[in-house]
């Protein structure tokens, strides 16, 4: 019985430890990596100065390889159900699903694709229209395959952007450069980001976390896509169900520098590595007790923030659109 009390203590001792160090890094986006970069949404972040190791991969996404990648990036909602990947998904979905729906259904019920064969060359004619299909099938897969491999190609480009180091960093290996989309789409072009931009950079920073403490959800529409907000406000209403709320403070900039910036046809972006300090607690929302974290003791973080606005905007017009966790080098 002891040795039993014994095991169960440490697997609440494990468990409890395990919740502590997760809620430690609570802040705004909750040290996971979510979001949309457009085109760049499946390349992860090139290394710098700041993020040695570049940004990972993202964890939640409304964007897919099947979707715009700039759809509902301004839009709410827009792109939450977008972009089905699979085998019936996408170009795929829409052909096949025709075909094997007036095909296959047909020749199930016995009229195959033009009403059927009568007589004895019925089943002559089933084979034909199986073989039909097996063909068919074989050459859209063979389609999406290649498609898949260009767009696969296309995110891996290696072309540097040469930029100036901003925030007062270095930014050696800003590397990432763009391919073409595929189909035909237009390519990104590089985009020239100036000291009122990354000042705008410095400002959401601040104002995102201050926001998300607040728990002030029309300030974090304002300053976010409508993506981003969605996971604000889930991540906020799960606080709540445990009967937390996450106070953050005395947000501090420390470093930063560009990783990439560009145009695409229907948004501009910018992606920065950002390391910060600032004060990160969870308290039980009923008494403000300190659940875990502290409120008095700064903790750093370097995570890469993307930004977009419509094309041509003005530094007061960038939304952030993406939070990644720098990699490890």
């Amino acid at each position: 019985m002891a040795m039993r009390h014994k095991i169960l203590a440490f697997a609440l001792a494990l468990t409890l430890a395990a919740g502590f160090s997760a809620d430690a890094f609570a802040r705004a986006g909750g040290g996971g990596s979510f979001g949309s970069r457009g085109g760049m949404s499946f390349s992860r972040p090139s290394s710098t100065m700041t993020a040695p190791g570049g940004g990972s991969a993202f964890q939640r996404s409304w964007t897919s390889p099947s979707a715009s990648p700039n759809q509902g990036i301004f839009r709410p909602g827009a792109g939450a159900m977008g972009g089905r990947g699979g085998l019936f998904g996408g170009f795929g979905g829409g052909l096949m699903g025709g075909l094997l729906g007036a095909g296959l259904i047909g020749m199930l019920l016995g009229h195959g694709f033009g009403g059927g064969l009568g007589g004895g060359m019925s089943f002559i004619g089933l084979l034909l229209q199986l073989a039909l299909l097996y063909f068919l099938f074989k050459f859209v897969m063979g389609f999406l395959r290649r498609r898949s491999a260009a767009q696969g190609s296309a995110f891996t480009g290696a072309s540097s952007f040469g930029a100036p180091p901003p925030f007062g960093g270095n930014n050696p290996g800003a590397g990432g450069g763009f391919g073409g989309f595929g189909g035909g789409a237009p390519q990104p072009q590089k985009l020239d980001v100036g000291a009122a931009d990354y000042s705008a950079f410095e400002q959401l920073l601040g104002a995102v976390q201050k926001a998300y403490s607040d728990e002030d959800l029309n300030a974090l529409r304002a300053m976010t896509t409508p993506e981003m907000a969605s996971y604000f406000t889930s991540d906020l209403a799960e606080n709540a169900r445990r009967g937390l709320i996450n106070k953050l403070s005395n947000v501090a900039f420390l470093q930063g520098d560009l990783t990439e910036a560009w145009r695409e046809a229907e948004a501009e972006y910018a992606s920065v590595a950002m390391r910060f300090s600032l004060n990160d607690a969870m308290l039980d929302r009923a008494t403000g007790r300190v659940v875990s974290g502290d409120l008095s003791t700064p903790q750093q973080a370097t995570e890469i923030w993307t930004f977009a606005r419509r094309p041509g905007g003005g530094a007061s017009d960038w939304k952030l659109s993406a939070i990644q966790q720098a990699a490890r080098a």
